[in-house]
This record gives structure tokens, sequence and C-alpha cells, in this order.
């Protein structure tokens, strides 16, 4: 366990307490110290960064929320839990029924915009320290890093959304109407999010670089690999398959030989792992494997998103990534435990599966060690191939295709499909939180919605709602997405 992973738990309190928002994090004032001795103490600048790392281990980042938008609403994943427990609008993300007042668009929002509140004010003070210039550009590269994957989620989720940049005077309402309450374009968002990550890949080290101490920082490969996924769904072809090549030749990374340990501690900042949220016992992420659990007797979780019988079919004969994926039950899981017939569902998520016994456990299933994987290589590949599909360079894609199969156990190919390469990254990212936005971003969510029961709505489901109560705080400034 990395020592990184230890001091994230140092959050440093100035920004909150400067810019009036103590009610976040309910902090006593005797804890703010004073602009003045924050600027002439160089060392806090790591921990103002921290900062901007902890949010991610908050509820509305990764947990339940995001769980439904990302996953529920695909053709990978049921609602699960009992026909009782609608986890609030879960019910409704699995039957693609939503409405701009459900609390997940809330909750998404909110945690973005968190995390984008930290990192500018982050970024606004990094400028005032005076410290050694190396460390300042590397810090100033992880923000930008962190603030370019809010915005990708952002725009993933719901289109052209407020680019907000700078420390923001929560009294100046002109500024906030004319900012935080006007949308950008779809195009404006993503060039916000080309020109952080490539500030950023200026500024931050490769990933062997770091000190072992700091192991699980954004790196150069980090936003390189963002940079890839963010031109891929802009279908800018040529760039997407250029920047993967970029981390696919650094000699930083590669398939871990075992797919199931990808997701387990055993995989944690391994040679896979080009960007994961570290987590820990005394600072864990809050709730992801505890409403992905199994639920029934004993139980482990709250049992929601749970992997589909169309995912579970659709698995090639031979392909080691279904059992390494879908927790069967009754099955003898990899730690030995016994997964027994009163579980209330008849599968799980592996990859949310926190052990207690053979990983890190102090009997919190609330707030656990288990990281949560963000990129990883494998997923650098799929960019390759499928960028490399639309560009031309068949051969390329071939090749990173079969270095998939081949881990997964399947024969290798002498020519690939596009449905044949997005088959793979199904596969290969399932229950990973990329599937609903795979089949967006690709014009075949329709086709496959239909084929597991459900009904999109070309024209409106392609995003979600911007969130009502956000509408309403902006004195309806802010504009709906169609079809809400």
């Amino acid at each position: 366990m990395s020592n990184f992973k230890i001091k994230i738990i140092s959050l440093f309190l100035l920004t909150f307490a400067l810019a009036s928002c103590e009610e976040d994090l309910d902090v006593k004032s005797q804890n703010a110290i004073s602009e003045f001795d924050f600027l002439n103490n160089p060392d806090n600048a790591v921990q103002l960064v921290n900062g901007v790392y902890n949010k991610q281990l908050d509820y509305n980042m990764y947990s339940f929320s995001w769980i439904g938008m990302t996953s529920i609403t695909s053709d990978d994943a049921d609602k699960g839990s009992t026909l009782s427990d609608s986890g609030s609008d879960k019910h409704k993300m699995d039957n693609l029924t939503f409405e701009a007042s459900d609390i997940s668009f809330k909750d998404v929002w909110n945690g973005r915009y968190d995390g984008i509140y930290r990192a500018n004010n982050a970024l606004f003070y990094l400028e005032q320290l005076t410290i050694d210039a190396t460390l300042k550009n590397r810090l100033i590269g992880e923000v930008k890093f962190l603030r370019a994957l809010f915005y990708f989620d952002l725009v993933r989720c719901y289109g052209g959304v407020p680019i907000v940049t700078s420390k923001i005077d929560i009294n100046d309402v002109e500024t906030i109407n004319e900012i935080v309450f006007t949308r950008r374009t779809k195009a404006e968002t993503y060039a916000q999010i080309e020109a952080d990550l490539l500030d950023a890949i200026e500024k931050l080290p490769l990933k062997s670089q770091y000190a072992p101490n700091d192991l699980g920082r954004a790196s150069k490969g980090a936003a390189q690999a963002l940079l890839a996924k963010a031109y891929l769904y802009q279908e800018k072809w040529m760039d997407a398959y250029d920047m993967a090549g970029n981390v696919i030749t650094s000699g930083q990374y590669a398939l871990l030989p075992d797919y199931s340990h990808v997701w387990r501690e055993v995989g944690e900042n391994k040679l896979e792992s080009i960007y994961e949220v570290q987590a820990t016992l005394t600072l864990g992420l809050r709730d992801y494997t505890n409403v992905q659990g199994p639920r029934g007797t004993p139980d482990l979780g709250w049992g929601f998103n749970t992997p589909s019988l169309n995912l579970a079919n659709s698995y090639q004969a031979g392909d080691v990534r279904k059992n390494a994926t879908v927790m069967f039950v009754p099955s003898t899981l990899w730690d030995g435990f016994a997964a027994p017939t009163s579980w209330t569902n008849p599968r799980y998520n592996y990859k949310a599966y926190q052990s207690p016994i053979a990983e890190p456990w102090n009997g919190d299933k609330g707030t656990t060690a288990k990281n949560f994987r963000i990129l990883k290589y494998s997923d650098i590949l799929l960019i390759r191939a499928e960028a490399g599909f639309h560009a031309g360079m068949t051969g390329e894609a071939v090749d990173r295709v079969n270095e998939i199969r081949t881990r997964a156990g399947l024969p290798t190919l002498t020519s690939v499909t596009l449905q044949q390469i997005l088959n793979e990254r199904r596969w290969e990212m399932a229950m990973e939180h990329d599937r609903w936005f795979d089949l967006v971003r690709t014009g075949t969510a329709q086709s496959a919605m239909a084929a597991d029961g459900k009904t999109f709505i070309t024209g409106t489901h392609e995003l979600f709602p911007i969130p009502l109560d956000q509408i309403i705080q902006s004195g309806n400034r802010l504009t709906q997405n169609p079809g809400y």
C-alpha cells in the first residue's frame, strides 16, 4: 500500500474556509489557517493537491448515482437488489424512464463540480506559492489532469456544460451568471479537456519516475490515455490512434497475465494500471463495493447493479473474462468463500467484490480499501484498435485486438470488423462504467437496448438531463437537454 494512499487523508482545508464553504466539510473555525500562513509554508502545496484527489472518494463521485447512470442504464446490468427496493431512482435508470429531478443526476453533477471547484482553488494558490519549480509544474499537471477527468465525465453525461476554470468569488453575481450558470457547447467542453491534458502531458513525469511514496498520482501516461479517450469520443481517429500509441510505446504499461487480477488488490497500481482512485481502510472509497455487494444471508451489501443475463450470455466459449466479471450464485469465490443460494440475485459484479477474507478489511462495508480503476492499459489497446480501424490501420487493429484475446484465452483473428472490436471492448470493459457511453457514441444504443428489452429514445437518451435543481438555482439560465 503506497504512502500516497495514506497521505491523501491530509486534505488541506484553507481553500474551503476562504470560499465560505465550511458546510461541505463541517470544518470548525479553529481548523482553518490564514492565507498568509499558508502561502509562506511551501509544504502545504502537496496537501492542497491531495485535497483534489481526495474528492474522488466521496459518495457523489463513483458510488450509487454513478453506478446507476453508467451501468444500470446499460445492457450490461440490471438494477438488482429486490423488487421493492428501487434505490431511489435506480429502477428508472434500469427502465430508461428517468427524469431531471432524479437524485442521481444531481449527485454526479455536484460531485464533479465540487472537484472542479477544488481544482481551481488549488491552481490559484499553487501559482502564488514559492516552491521548487519542478514540483510546482508537476502539481499543476496533476490538478489539470483531474479537472479534465471531471469535465470528461460531465460532457459524456450532459453534453456541453458550464466551463469554470478560475477561482470564483461567490458574491460576484454577474460572473456566476455568466460562467457558472451558462452552458458551453460540447465542442467547447472538449476543447477545455484537451487544453488541460496537453498541458498536463508537458508537466507530468512518467509513472516510473514517481517515488514509491507517490505511487498512484496522475502521470504523463494517465494524461495521454485520457486524451486518447477524449479524442475517440470526438471521432478524431488519427489523434486517438497516435495518442494511444504514445502510451503503448512508453514502456510503462502492459497487460497483467491474469485478467481476474486487474480489479483485485493484487492488481492495484501494477503494470496494467494507468490511473485509479487510491483508497485505504482509514480513507476508503465510499460505498462502491457496498452498493454492489451480494444481498441476502450473509449480507455483504445492497445487491445493486447485477450483471445481466444479456451480458453473461454474450461471451464466447472459453473467454476467461466471463467468470472474472460475473459472480455466479451459487459458486465458490476466488478467496474460497462459498456464494450461497440464500443470496437474493443469481449474479453479482465480481469486479466490485472486496474480499473480507483475503484483502484488507476492517468490517466497514461502507468504506473499503478497494481502489477504483479509471484508466487501464487494455482500454488503450482497444482505443488504438478502434481508432486504427477507422483510420485504415487495420493490421494494427488486428494486432491490438489479438493481444486482448490471447489473454482472454481466445484464438487470434486474421482480420477484424468494427463490431468485433466493439464486442471485445464490451467483454474487456464489462461493468467498468463505459458500456452506456460506448453504445451512445457508436450509435448502437437503440438496437442494443431493444435487444435487452429497453426503449432508447433517439434524440433524448444520448444525454442525461441537466439536474432540475441546477436549472432552478440558475434562474433558468441553464438550458435543459432535449426531451426532458
